[in-house]
């Protein structure tokens, strides 16, 4: 029997899994307004605080006044104009690769670039708590899609092994982990990819701009650039922007231009974002994007000391990303929901993005938060936790 709209929403209720949105006034940054109440932001991807930086402001509302508001079709219509070619050549020289392709978007590059590289015949590798985004990609391409499990380069290696195959193989990973800030065995899967003859593409969302000593992402940090065939990131989290990129060689970039279907058939990203984006590169690779690197390890350092010494139980990991495994839907949300009373926003996060059980309140670092601010909360969500029974 068809069930109706209606109780398709009340059954996604019932388990704990309804979304809905949560409306902030004014600009992302430490501190927000939402619903007329003051808020200490911890589930912002905005890492080194850029998104409300003047000079990527300055920057978008010059290109404006330049440019317009639109680039007015797809790139390979009409729609390349001197910002795309001139981010395109700032990310290549920021990634050291040959040249880079940009894309509207995280999900819009993984899709788009994965099935331009994989098809039927061929095999994906993927790492089991790959972004959905990759899971798309590969189910999009139609090629076998192999998940192993998480960051065990040993298990990747029998795979790759027992499934030889006639086709392309693709091994693809996060660098930062979304949901838990660790960090992929990236120099053990450049050995496999070689030794195997595959492709590697590493999907660095959440370590460009913060890792590595120029901010150039997991890569740089592990000395691994030049073993990896795709190097995508995005320019909305730490980079404070909008959009997304691969980083490949010129022949690679050729492909996924004649093939990216994502690319292809999307209107290009206009030129105020192309602008901010400029700059925003600019600004990580200077002496204030090192000190913001620095201030933001420093506080992410400090933030899981403080909940870790109060007896929670968290994830290995050092990076900005901290999350706090809660278990079930219902005291997730009743923990997001209680912090929010205390003037602390974080969302908790529930089946489909993590695993059944393992819901979390994913705490998120910036490079602005105030460091009091940061013991204060903790505080609070020490506090939160010990009334829940979660400590």
């Amino acid at each position: 029997m068809e069930i109706s709209i209606q109780q398709e929403l009340e059954q996604i209720r019932e388990r704990g899994l309804y979304r809905k949105t949560h409306l902030i006034q004014g600009r992302q940054s430490a501190w927000v307004e939402m619903d007329g109440k003051k808020l200490l932001l911890l589930c912002s991807n905005n890492y080194l605080g850029l998104a409300d930086h003047p000079a990527l402001i300055e920057a978008a509302v010059n290109a404006t006044t330049q440019f317009g508001v639109s680039s007015g079709a797809s790139r390979l219509v009409s729609g390349t104009m001197e910002l795309h070619e001139r981010l395109e050549a700032a990310v290549a020289r920021f990634k050291h690769t040959e040249a880079a392709l940009l894309f509207n978007s995280g999900y819009a590059a993984n899709t788009g670039i994965i099935s331009a590289l994989a098809g039927r015949g061929d095999i994906i590798f993927s790492d089991r708590l790959n972004h959905a985004s990759i899971i798309d990609g590969a189910l999009l391409s139609g090629a076998r899609l192999v998940r192993y499990p998480h960051n065990d380069h040993n298990a990747l290696a029998r795979l790759l092994e027992k499934q030889r195959g006639s086709g392309r193989a693709l091994i693809v990973t996060d660098g930062v982990f979304s949901m838990d800030g660790d960090i992929a065995p990236l120099r053990e899967l450049v050995g496999l990819k070689a030794a195997h003859g595959a492709l590697l593409m590493v999907d660095d969302a959440h370590g460009s701009g913060v890792l590595g000593e120029q901010g150039r992402g997991t890569a740089e940090m592990l000395g691994i650039t030049e073993g990896v065939d795709v190097l995508m990131g995005t320019f909305g989290k730490a980079l404070g922007s909008y959009g997304a990129y691969a980083a490949v060689s010129q022949e690679l970039r050729e492909l996924l231009l004649n093939r990216a279907r994502s690319f292809i058939f999307s209107t290009s990203l206009p030129p105020s974002v192309l602008a901010a984006s400029l700059a925003a590169i600019e600004l990580v690779q200077s002496p204030e994007g090192a000190n913001r690197r620095e201030q933001l390890r420093r506080k992410s350092d400090l933030f899981r000391n403080s909940m870790r010494s109060a007896g929670f139980t968290l994830p290995d990991g050092a990076t900005q990303i901290v999350p706090l495994v809660t278990g079930q839907a219902d005291t997730t949300m009743r923990f997001s929901e209680m912090l929010l009373d205390e003037g602390v926003y974080v969302q908790g996060i529930r089946p489909p993005t993590v695993p059944a059980g393992a819901c979390r309140l994913r705490f998120t670092l910036m490079a602005t938060h105030g460091s009091d601010d940061l013991i204060w909360a903790a505080e609070r969500i020490i506090a939160v936790g010990r009334r829940l029974g979660v400590i």
